[in-house]
Formats: C-alpha cells, structure tokens, sequence
C-alpha cells in the first residue's frame, strides 16, 4: 500500500464532512506514519501468517451461561407509568430520521 500523503488526508477529511487544518493535517499524518511503523514490525516477525488468531486474550476463558429461569415481570401499565408520553401500549419517543 502507498504511503497517506497530506492530499489524501485532505480529500478523506473532506468526504466525511469533518475538514482539518494544516495542524491537524500533519498530526493525521504523524500517527499514520506510527501506524505503519507498528504494522512493518509485526509483519516482520518469522512465520506470523501462521499463527491461529485469538478469540480472548486469556487462554483459559470459559464462559458460563447461567441457568434461564423465567420469572414474573412488572406489569405493562407500571412500565409505562415511568415514561413520558405513551400511546396505547408504546412509549412515544422524538423522531430523529426523516
């Protein structure tokens, strides 16, 4: 892959809408240049394609599901009683996509 080069920064920053001054520019940059300096020293390691990726940081995980016991819930109507606004059995809540 080729190097983030200031355009390209600039033209992404763009497209997401967020725009970076020339500072924050070159701080994109520096901590892209990190990345790849962290990226080429883990590619360098012998045979690391053939390592099995980890599902959990620790060896030993082991996950336990409790029991499902069902039990009785509060009523709808003492639910409902905590909201603001409702609407037969339904919260009303503000529309925020068109």
């Amino acid at each position: 892959m080729s190097k983030f080069t200031k355009e390209m920064v600039n033209d992404l920053a763009n497209k997401l809408l967020i725009g970076l001054t020339e500072e924050e520019n070159k701080m994109v940059l520096d901590e892209f240049e990190e990345i790849d300096k962290q990226i080429a020293k883990i590619n360098s390691i012998p045979n690391i394609k053939d390592v099995v990726p980890m599902t959990h940081c620790l060896d030993d995980f082991k996950s336990e599901l409790r029991e499902d016991i069902a039990t009785e819930s509060i009523k709808i109507q003492d639910a409902l009683r905590n909201s603001g606004a409702t609407e037969a059995r339904e919260i009303v809540v503000p529309k925020v996509v068109n």
